[in-house]
């Protein structure tokens, strides 16, 4: 677990948000993985995720703030969470900024449908390539599609690790891109799911007020994230001794 900690990014949201821009511009490849505790833990469990996480050519970010207190286990100072939803919209807005297009993969048709309307309205010169909502039975096809069209930012809403495992196995057929998975930003972006109040955002409580809206979360939080923190202060202790 230690290496992927080690090998998260440093800097603020608006750092690497800036370092985006710059390799969209500059028509730089790039693969990030915004990872919260359940994400690293999936890497510690399941050798072919441990792969895509490992690999040179993967950039990750902190999205949980699990990830960002974690670090501190082992000397790391992380200024605070990068997110994975907050990039999307910068990146949308880049896109429009800089004559630059995007495809949109993920999440159901009522969705995306209130997405694109939404960008079309925000950014009315923004470049749609092309979109498909996460529900298609081949979603290798999609990719293929997305191949043809050489997308300058691919947003690939499918939940993890559906999203980052497509992503990967496609992504040395591409030449340049920005990809992300962004699990259920579209939702958030296109106002059919309300983020968390800013207070809660503000508290790094983000995590509290999606449980309590679905208490079904608890289980999937105990797994990703009580176990993430025991197993790193066992990990840190060891490295310590």
């Amino acid at each position: 677990m230690k290496k992927y900690i080690e090998k998260i990014y440093k800097g603020t949201q608006e750092e690497y948000s800036n370092y985006l821009k710059e390799r969209l511009i500059n028509e730089e490849k790039t693969f990030t993985v915004t990872a919260n505790p359940e994400i690293l833990m999936r890497g510690e469990n399941n050798p072919s995720f441990d792969k895509i996480l490992s690999d040179d050519n993967t950039e990750i970010v902190a999205d949980g703030i699990g990830v960002v207190k974690s670090a501190k286990l082992f000397g790391i100072n992380l200024p605070g969470r990068v997110t994975g939803v907050e990039l999307s919209e910068d990146l949308l807005k880049y896109c429009a900024e800089y004559d630059k297009s995007v495809y949109l993969f993920g999440a159901s048709n009522n969705v995306l449908s209130a997405l694109i309307e939404k960008l079309k309205s925000t950014y009315p010169n923004i470049k749609i390539a092309g979109f498909s909502d996460g529900y298609v039975k081949d979603k290798q096809a999609v990719f293929e599609e997305i191949k043809k069209l050489s997308p300058d930012v691919v947003l690939v809403a499918l939940g993890s690790p559906l999203q980052e495992e497509l992503i990967y196995n496609n992504l040395a057929d591409f030449n340049k891109g920005i990809f992300m998975g962004v699990g259920g930003s579209f939702d958030v972006l296109s106002g059919m799911k309300k983020r968390a109040p800013k207070i809660f955002i503000k508290l790094n409580l983000e995590w509290l007020y999606r449980i309590a809206g679905s208490p079904k979360r608890w289980k999937r939080f105990y797994d990703g994230n009580i176990k993430y923190m025991l197993k790193l202060r066992k990990e840190a202790k060891k490295s310590n001794d």
